[in-house]
Formats: C-alpha cells, structure tokens, sequence
C-alpha cells in the first residue's frame, strides 16, 4: 500500500525502482506494518489493559518483502508480569524485529529506551550537520476518519487498510467494543501520528532516501479513537548512525484536546547515505578526503 509513497518530494523505499537501486530486492513492507500481528497475542495476555496502556518497542533487524510468510513470536510473561519479548522471523530463520511489549510502567522497561541509553553519538555527519539534539517542532493538530487520505507519507484510508491489514479486530469498527467507538490499530497509530511531519521543515540534507530501523508507540491512557483530533510535537532526542547510514531520533508527544498526553511514539528513521547524490562530495569539503 505504500508502493505509491513519496518523501520530501521522490520515490520511497517502498518503491521497487528506488529499493532496486538501494541493493534491496524490491520495496520494502514498512516496519510497523508488522505491530498488527503481535496485538491478538498481547490481547489474549492482558485483555483490554493492552488496548488503554499497550506498548510495543522493537528494533527492526531485516526487511520483508510483499508475498513473503513471517511469524510473531511473543513470550509468555509469568503471571502478573507486565512486560514480554517479542521478535518476528521469516519463514527461514531470518530474524525481522526484535524488542519488548508491555503494559502500564514508565517507559523505562522498554527495548528501545535501553538501546538509547547505549548508542554512540553520530560522527562526521552529512545529512544531519545542521539537526541538534533538543531540537523542536511546532504543535500540529491530526485527526483520522475512515475514509480520509492520510496524505504522500501514507496514500491510502483507514477503511483500505482495514480490508488488507493482518489481523483484523472487532475493536477496529466498534462492533462489540468496550469503549462504543472504533479505535486506531497500533500499525496505523504510526500513521496518524507522523500525518503532518513533512511540515516539520528539520534541517535535514537531501532529498535521500529513509526507513525505519527503531520504533516504540507507547499507549498512556487508552486508546485513540476514529475522528478524534489529537495534537502532536516532536523533539529531536539522539543522533546516531552506521556506515551506511545517518540516523535521527524523533519523540512524539500526543495530547488530547484536553491537554493531557495521551500517546508517544519514539523513531529512528536510518537515512542512506548512498541515496544523497552530494553526500561523498560535502563529506570531502567538511571532514577531508576518505582514505
């Protein structure tokens, strides 16, 4: 569904010309996609204490291709316990995602908060020369109705999700839920809360090419609901980065219309540094010729 994506005005990973290029196979499934998957077995664990205060936090390891077969693998906590593994893998072993679910808590129990406690700060940057760590964005309103485009990040509905998403859920269309009103799947809390990012204006270079290596949507008091507006903000919190890429770390806070915080959602979105056509050329005029 993300086939047609564009970002920061060109073709996405999820495009096959443009993944090609990159050394993958083909466009790649977006790493949220796969949350759907591990909410059946978080439900049948915590019941709807998973919908209200839910959090899943996974550092995606490998990409995963339209057709392909893979398996969430959630394990069991001990009774009382509130927070699991989980990983996913391919049908041969590969490993796609690795992390934590939970309920309730502080944040502090989760995968990716122990991964930030642990990164190496970015070296030598490129893309990211001009983002800082503290670095804000303005307030922006979002909301989500069945049937509303949620713009060139995610060119599709809610409803056409619904017709193709993994695991359906009764909860999804109000029918037999708890709360009378339809709620937003976990997968497309990612898209709702990154609606309007691309007027975030950061002071990234490119235009290059990005994808989801980390992600946690963290729950805090119930779940979002179907034509609800919320309000979102963003704050740079880490920079990081491997050979081949430059990463950015964004915090999302979600408030109610009430003010109170009702979601975040913690990313790091890995831009490539082969997909930036200036990037060895700025790289020599900043830091020297590579050796």
């Amino acid at each position: 569904m993300l086939h047609a994506q564009t970002y920061d005005s060109h073709a996405s990973i999820h495009d096959d010309v443009t993944a090609q290029k990159l050394g993958f196979k083909a466009g790649t499934i977006e790493g949220p996609t796969h949350f759907s998957q591990f909410e059946p077995l978080a439900e049948k664990i915590w019941g709807t204490d998973w919908f209200e205060t839910g959090c899943i936090s996974a550092h995606f390891r490998n990409a995963v291709f339209e057709g392909e077969e893979v398996q969430a693998i959630f394990d069991t906590p001990r009774v009382n316990e509130r927070t699991a593994s989980i990983r996913m893998t391919k049908r041969d072993g590969t490993e796609v995602l690795r992390g934590t679910a939970s309920v309730g808590g502080d944040g502090t129990e989760t995968a990716l908060y122990q991964r930030l406690r642990e990164l190496k700060p970015l070296a030598d940057p490129v893309l990211l020369r001009d983002i800082k760590v503290g670095m804000k964005t303005p307030r922006q309103t979002v909301r989500m109705d069945f049937d509303q485009r949620m713009g060139d990040l995610y060119p599709f509905s809610l409803r056409e999700k619904l017709k193709a998403i993994t695991e359906p859920s009764q909860y999804y269309s109000g029918k037999n839920n708890p709360w009378g009103r339809p709620i937003i799947p976990f997968e497309m809390l990612a898209v709702l809360f990154r609606y309007r990012a691309s007027e975030d204006r950061l002071p990234i270079r490119g235009p290059a090419v990005g994808l989801y290596a980390d992600q946690e949507i963290r729950l805090l008091g119930g779940p979002l609901f179907v034509g609800d507006e919320y309000i979102t903000e963003r704050e740079i919190v880490a920079l990081s980065g491997s050979r081949r890429t430059e990463s950015v770390w964004t915090h999302t806070r979600v408030f109610g219309r009430d003010g109170k915080m009702v979601a975040t959602m913690l990313l790091n979105v890995a831009n490539i540094k082969e997909s930036y056509a200036n990037y060895q050329k700025e790289r020599d005029e900043l830091y020297g010729q590579s050796r």
